[in-house]
């Protein structure tokens, strides 16, 4: 009996000695990677401030609601303990105040503090944020943020291609990427990628990319005329996985820029990163060239022509729907949303008011006044009030409309609550904050058939996925904004110079690739 004991007793030791050796072999540990990030376009040509509330910031947990790649079933999310902080998005608007900025990044950089050390970080931002006061808000939260997390974290930075990227925001970051489409139906691809290249270099131990090249390119232009759509713009983006894709190169990218904000960072910029010199210069050079070498051929997604004429072709057109962009007043690109010029043009035509005249939907006008009488009288009444211009009032005054209350809706986690009220044969969507109609479901929500309307006016530039595919005809209406597509009128005067196509016969500009530090090798 005791030799039996014996036994066992060797044996027990045996196969605790084996699964200790096992565990020590196959069992690493995953390495810890927080996220943290604030993204907005601000228009500093709109007379719109965007305060805290505007970021719907996610705190702890519920940031991962963001990201579809990374829920807990998903591959990524059980690569690395996460430690997700702080993540704002607000809707593109007008310069953020000084409090909210700095109440955000405060609230973050106090997360992080909380949670250290780390191995990496994902830095989720758009990368068009302006701030009162604040030259290039990017470049200095991720600063504030290497203060916290020290030089030594690798930092992966996914932002928007009309973003724009300074020598500061390219030295502190790591790993960098944008979209490579507009409209950005890739935005989970590029971020999910920013993501993947951070945890792939953590976990080969290669880290850090031994180079970074930027090249600034002296053009500034906006989205609606850099649609990947259509040439030149979807050629050189194809040109990118072409250089991201090489052995030796971790990732490549062009950023169009921000049009509409005066700052001496607004303008194109190229990166690639990785560790083969050669490709990673080479690489670089080609897309800067390539860029610059098509500046003259972008154009407009759609034709483009004043409100005028646009309303001409829908009034003469039996297509449905006949879609205008009123982008002068675009809310997804940074202007205020609520300029009334379009609405008070459209009022005024008697086509929209005769017995048997054409159909419009106008999306949409913000007037929380408006709202709130229309919440007290409730559908089927009758309503006279105002609305619109409380912010922008630069081009029209406030519009009282006077017609029947079609719909209302609350809990919309942008507009709050959206009213329908019909003015001759104008549907006109109230909002009681402002709101871009992206979707078909954003009308028929609202009782509204956007395919059968004969005109649909939305505030928007290009179109996106969703009202792209239902239109029967489409012009694009050059109205007054704060995102005025006419780059002329809008004054800039603290853009470096010379700049295409402000200054359209400047010569070739140096495109050579400029080698940006690491942050632990300043």
């Amino acid at each position: 009996m005791k030799q039996f004991y014996v036994y066992a007793i060797l044996l027990l030791v045996y196969t605790t000695s084996c699964k200790d050796d096992k565990s020590s072999e196959e069992i690493k540990e995953l390495p810890k990677i927080a996220i943290a990030g604030l993204g907005i376009e601000s228009s500093t040509f709109s007379p719109a401030l965007s305060t805290e509330e505007a970021f719907h910031a996610k705190v702890g947990d519920s940031v991962f609601s963001r990201y579809p790649f990374l829920q807990p079933d998903s591959l990524n999310r059980n690569r690395a303990e996460w430690v997700p902080t702080l993540v704002g998005k607000s809707l593109p608007g007008g310069t953020v105040t000084r409090d909210a900025y700095e109440s955000l990044v405060t609230k973050s950089l106090n997360l992080l503090e909380e949670n250290k050390p780390y191995d990496g970080l994902f830095f989720d931002i758009h990368g068009a944020m302006s701030v009162v006061g604040l030259d290039d808000p990017e470049g200095d939260f991720i600063v504030r943020i290497r203060e916290v997390i020290g030089d030594d974290v690798l930092i992966s930075t996914s932002m928007d291609l009309h973003g724009n990227v300074s020598e500061r925001l390219a030295e502190n970051t790591d790993l960098i990427t944008c979209y490579r489409m507009a409209p950005h139906e890739d935005a989970i691809e590029s971020k999910k990628r920013a993501v993947t290249n951070l945890i792939d270099r953590l976990e080969s131990g290669k880290g850090k990319p031994t180079y970074k090249a930027w090249v600034p390119v002296p053009i500034l232009l906006p989205g609606e005329k850099t649609s990947t759509r259509i040439e030149p713009g979807k050629s050189l983006y194809a040109i990118v996985p072409t250089v991201a894709d090489q052995d030796g190169v971790i990732d490549a990218a062009i950023w169009i820029g921000y049009a509409w904000a005066d700052e001496p960072r607004n303008h194109a910029v190229v990166m690639v990163t990785g560790d083969d010199k050669e490709k990673v210069e080479k690489g670089a050079e080609k897309l800067a060239q390539s860029f610059w070498d098509v500046r003259n051929e972008f154009e407009f997604v759609a034709p483009t022509t004043t409100l005028e004429e646009s309303l001409k072709l829908a009034l003469a057109s039996d297509k449905k729907p006949y879609m205008i962009s009123d982008m002068g007043d675009n809310p997804t690109a940074g202007g205020a949303g609520d300029v009334t010029w379009t609405l008070k043009e459209l009022l005024a035509r008697p086509e929209f008011t005769s017995k048997n005249g054409k159909a419009l939907i106008y999306a949409s006008i913000p007037g929380p006044e408006f709202v709130e009488k229309a919440l007290e009288i409730g559908v089927g009444g009758k309503i006279q009030a105002e609305a619109g211009a409380a912010v922008d009032h630069r081009f029209a005054g406030p519009l009282l409309l006077d017609g029947t209350i079609k719909a209302i809706k609350e809990g919309d986690v942008n507009a709050e609550v959206e009213v329908v009220v019909k003015v001759g044969n104008i549907d006109v969507i109230v909002t009681k904050k402002r709101k871009p109609y992206h979707h078909l479901s954003d009308f028929t929500n609202l009782g509204l058939d956007p395919k059968n309307s004969d005109v649909v006016v939305v505030k928007i530039g290009y179109l996106v996925p969703e009202l792209y595919d239902i239109r029967g005809d489409w012009t694009m209406a050059l109205t007054p904004g704060g995102v005025d597509q006419d780059l002329n009128r809008l004054g800039y005067k603290r853009i470096k110079r010379p700049m295409f196509p402000l200054d359209s016969t400047m010569t070739q500009p140096d495109l050579k690739v400029r080698w940006i530090p690491a942050a632990d090798a300043k």
